[in-house]
């Protein structure tokens, strides 16, 4: 059985950091590009940031390009999320997701990912 499980969320003020984590099992960890994805309440959820099988090729929404970084460490089944220079509207369930196809394209759409996490709490105070 194929599970990616998050951590890292939690509560941080205006301008703070923190780093999501991405645990995955039960795949062959190296030939899964990677993703993250968040939703706020009331609305859909929406593209952060992914990256390829090896980790050469990355990709970020507008809204976080400069201060979010993706990471890969394949092997130790990991994916990360940095998150730095936080804001209030950073604020979201965080989920992680996994996908066997190359991401050169669709990288941002929900439903290129196979795999999806059970999503984690970033609240981010004003």
């Amino acid at each position: 059985q194929v599970q990616l499980v998050e951590s890292g969320g939690g509560l941080v003020q205006d301008g703070g950091s923190l780093r999501l984590s991405c645990a995955a099992s039960g795949l062959t960890f190296s030939n899964y590009a990677m993703g993250w994805f968040r939703q706020a309440p009331g609305k859909a959820r929406e593209f952060v940031a992914a990256i390829s099988w090896s980790g050469g090729s990355t990709y970020y929404a507008d809204s976080v390009k400069g201060r979010f970084t993706i990471s890969r460490d394949n092997a130790k089944n990991m994916a990360y999320l940095q998150m730095n220079s936080l804001k209030p509207e950073d604020t979201a369930v965080y989920y992680c997701a996994s996908t066997p196809f190359s991401i050169a394209t669709g990288w941002g759409t929900t439903t290129k990912y196979k795999y999806w996490g059970q999503g984690t709490q970033v609240t981010v105070s004003s």
